[in-house]
């Protein structure tokens, strides 16, 4: 039998608040990526954060890292090319035994996961059925890079767990009421009514961002918000009282911002061309779009990652990160104008988070819309990173979405458990 048969055979499923209550149990979050999980062990009654954790390079040059809050666990492991993990499944079966073995009587009775798109039957998180997942599974298309992967996880975990409750959260949920001019595309109004319009994604980060400024910041939380999400995935997101009411993401995930190897906004007519006088099939084309453009394909292949192309110091790679500011600072033009003014501009994701050059350069000439950036708070990373003197409150904060998807999955799956 296997690891995540032995132990899905040992955990009993839970029943409303005695799973919740129940000494030493855990609730797990999954985020599947296309060749990696991201995973996080919480307690239950919290959720307080215990491990965290990935394997990342499955299929090929697979690497685990993972580390406990308390500092007890620290662990790096690399396998030689082709060794490691083979597929979702195998990954998380790894990742079980590892965790079983650092938590004797693990005890998971919930399961989080985080799903790229919820499209429109989903604006909120659901708990799983197969229904559920088949009606994610049509939605494929519209995110190829995630939605299988994310599905992978989910299918792992129903397999590893058995009866126990797994949710999906939703990137997409956060956005679903935006107003119909920012919802739209000019086509044909059936298209619309169909489904084709604009999605958003990121919204889990959005959310948590939304979280801490209401605890934090709750006089700008009420006014107008732009969130930078800038990562391998990169969008922005402008709020109004801590909702969502516009993206730079629109009906996948290609739409926006360059990103690590998407290509971001694109003429429509450049996809004509390809398939017309190139001779490009579609599957061509998704390849093009999803793995070799972005900050990738600008610096002529180099690489998809910030910090490399930093230090590589080519025309090429500057070239590309130039591009990618360049984007981000239209589209803040952009999301102002539809917010009517702009109170705070917030910065997250790896890129956002960690790179002091990128957030300087974004805020570089922005004078008229009112920001002024203190260089000392930037290269420190500080939260607040604004000069005292900046009309607009510039903040940058770490986001937590495995946070969100643990409230999400406490909630969803043991609604009513608390009496």
């Amino acid at each position: 039998m296997s690891t995540a048969a032995l132990l899905s055979a040992r955990i009993a499923p839970p029943t409303a608040a005695a799973a919740r209550r129940r000494d030493g149990a855990s609730l797990l979050t999954l985020n599947a990526g296309s060749s990696s999980i991201k995973f996080a062990l919480f307690a239950a009654d919290g959720p307080q954060l215990g491990i965290v954790g990935q394997i990342e390079g499955i299929g090929a040059t697979a690497a685990f890292h993972a580390h406990s809050v308390d500092g007890r666990i620290d662990e790096h492991h690399a396998w030689q090319d082709g060794h490691g993990p083979i597929d979702h499944a195998d990954a998380l079966t790894w990742i079980i035994a590892w965790l079983a073995q650092k938590q004797p009587g693990l005890d998971v009775v919930a399961v989080g996961h985080r799903v790229v798109h919820g499209g429109l039957a989903y604006a909120a998180p659901v708990l799983i059925d197969d229904d559920v997942v088949n009606r994610l599974a049509q939605l494929e298309p519209l995110a190829p890079l995630h939605q299988p992967h994310n599905l992978a996880g989910v299918a792992a975990a129903r397999a590893a767990f058995g009866r126990v409750p797994q949710v999906a959260c939703f990137d997409t949920a956060f956005h679903r009421d935006h107003p119909f001019v920012n919802d739209t595309f000019a086509l044909p109004r059936e298209l619309y009514d169909a489904g084709v319009r604009r999605y958003g994604f990121h919204g889990l980060s959005y959310e948590y961002i939304a979280l801490r400024l209401r605890e934090s910041f709750p006089m700008h939380v009420a006014g107008r918000v732009l969130v930078a999400h800038l990562g391998n995935g990169a969008s922005m997101c402008a709020m109004r009282d801590g909702r969502s009411v516009a993206s730079t993401m629109g009906f996948s995930a290609l739409d926006g911002l360059p990103m690590g190897t998407r290509c971001g906004q694109l003429d429509p007519g450049v996809l004509l061309y390809l398939m017309q006088h190139e001779g490009m099939r579609p599957e061509q084309i998704a390849e093009l779009l999803y793995k070799r453009s972005g900050l990738k394909g600008l610096s002529g292949g180099l690489s998809h990652d910030m910090r490399t192309l930093e230090a590589a110091g080519t025309r090429e790679a500057d070239e590309a990160i130039d591009y990618f500011v360049f984007r981000i600072k239209r589209e803040i033009g952009g999301l102002a104008a539809a917010l009517e003014g702009l109170d705070a501009v917030v910065f997250t994701g790896g890129i956002g988070e960690n790179s002091a050059r990128i957030r300087a350069r974004v805020l570089q000439g922005m004078a008229w819309l009112g920001i002024e950036l203190d260089e000392a708070r930037n290269r420190a990373g500080d939260t607040v990173i604004s000069s005292t003197r900046s009309r607009v409150l510039c903040l940058r904060i770490p986001t937590d979405e495995e946070g969100m998807i643990a409230r999400h999955t406490l909630e969803v799956a043991f609604e009513g458990a608390r009496a």
